[in-house]
């Protein structure tokens, strides 16, 4: 059975790197993945699994930062023509794209479920022809949205292990879940996932992510230090006026931004671990002889724990409503985002590495390694553990062309098939497993 993964994993090989550049050449951000997730739920269907697609798997009110319906309407018709699969897409209009694939074995075991993200980033990607996307030909053609952090190979490792496991159908047990997620940037989509249910039945629960600094042919079992953290909106209303004949008439939006933002940023830290703030983007003003009505900004804040990151929060919140009272402006806050920390499953650990060792092509295994940032993977993580099943994030080293979330950021290809055949031996695998905890 070894040599059977690593053989149909090479002759899978060409079609992950087909699928990948596919979904490079058409990234889409949070919550438009309209073309990506048609794609991803045709072939599940066509493979043989139990599709489910959008409201049934995306819980409506659960979802944060979702764009308004007319810019939802328009992506969707971009997608259409850019060769969506148009049978899908009456079940994820309104921006409800995930998808959910079920392999029933008939045999008895545990429920394994695997979760990949389908999204990109609001970035531009580089048309220098040194950047490998753009001398191939699979650059993005949608502006500012671009696969600059590797969800379009975690996408394609998905399907692959998909169209694997049909392959090894009769070697399997149990039932095999694949997650396809919307909106992981801006840690916006798993919530909505998780409170839709669909993995309330899970008992083995696995994440990935490519690169995050780990050379090719490397393997974390248990990435963790992900950070807590909210993504905050904020905008600021006061009164236009006059700067030179009526400035007393006018209330600033402007300055009580301006405030905000310093004070924000002089937040003291807490003691008890890491923790963040950060304001990335500050929009405010009409001309230089108005005073200005209106002020937006965007802001993170992070902690180790979700306490620290509660914490931040609120004193961030603080600091937001007195400026408005500083300056007489009302003020709106939205939480566009959000998402815990979580710890991958201690016995998950030895069981990855074993599966690991069988791969050709890896060759340094860590048990652990604190990775930072933050991962809306958490919710799954966290949902899994509180049923009493286990669950842990995988990260697959990969060589970078720069860095994540820049614009000339590219893979190493080679990846996509260390991640399949992974994950492939902890599916088949997972029987065992079970067994070992229940004894």
């Amino acid at each position: 059975m070894s040599r059977n993964i690593q053989q149909l994993t090479d002759q899978l090989y060409p079609a992950l790197i087909e699928w990948r550049r596919d979904f490079h050449k058409h990234a889409e951000s949070g919550w438009v993945e309209f073309r990506t997730a048609s794609k991803v739920a045709a072939k599940l269907h066509e493979w043989g699994y139990n599709v489910q697609a959008g409201a049934k798997v995306v819980k409506g009110e659960a979802r944060m930062g979702v764009p308004a319906p007319d810019y939802l309407a328009e992506q969707e018709q971009r997608a259409i023509s850019q060769g969506a699969e148009v049978e899908w897409l009456p079940y994820l209009s309104g921006g409800f794209t995930g998808v959910v694939g079920t392999l029933e074995t008939g045999r008895p075991g545990p429920t394994v479920a695997f979760r990949v993200d389908m999204d990109a980033l609001d970035i531009a990607e580089s048309t220098d022809p040194s950047h490998f996307p753009s001398a191939k030909g699979f650059r993005s053609i949608n502006p500012r949205m671009m696969h600059a952090c590797g969800h379009d190979a975690h996408t394609a490792i998905g399907l692959g292990l998909a169209r694997l496991l049909t392959q090894l159908k009769d070697e399997l047990v149990g039932r095999i879940k694949l997650i396809f997620q919307p909106a992981e940037e801006g840690v916006r989509g798993a919530k909505a996932m998780v409170e839709a249910g669909v993995t309330d039945d899970v008992d083995i629960f696995f994440a990935a992510h490519v690169g995050c600094g780990m050379p090719l042919g490397s393997v974390v079992c248990g990435a963790e230090g992900y950070l807590a953290t909210t993504k905050v909106d904020v905008e600021y209303r006061g009164v236009a006026s006059h700067a030179g004949s009526k400035p007393e008439k006018g209330k600033n939006a402007l300055l009580a931004a301006a405030a905000a933002v310093l004070n924000l940023h002089a937040i003291s830290r807490h003691g008890a671990g890491a923790s963040r703030i950060n304001v990335g983007v500050l929009n405010a003003g009409s001309g230089r002889n108005v005073i200005p009505h209106l002020a937006s900004f965007k802001l993170e804040t992070r902690g180790d724990t979700d306490e620290i990151n509660d914490y931040i929060l609120e004193q961030a919140l603080q600091v937001i409503r007195g400026a408005a009272v500083m300056y007489g402006v009302s003020e709106k806050v939205e939480i566009v985002g959000k998402a815990g920390s979580a710890v991958s499953s201690s016995s998950l650990i030895p069981f990855i590495r074993s599966q690991a060792e069988k791969v050709a092509e890896v060759r340094t295994i860590l048990d652990r390694h604190h990775s930072g940032g933050s991962e809306d993977a958490t919710y799954f993580i966290n949902r899994v553990q509180e049923h009493g099943g286990l669950a842990a994030y995988l990260v697959f080293g990969t060589t970078l062309a720069a860095g994540h979330h820049n614009e000339k950021f590219d893979i190493d290809e080679q990846v996509l098939k260390i991640a399949v055949k992974t994950l492939a031996y902890c599916a088949l695998h997972a029987g065992e497993l079970q067994r070992e905890e229940n004894a």
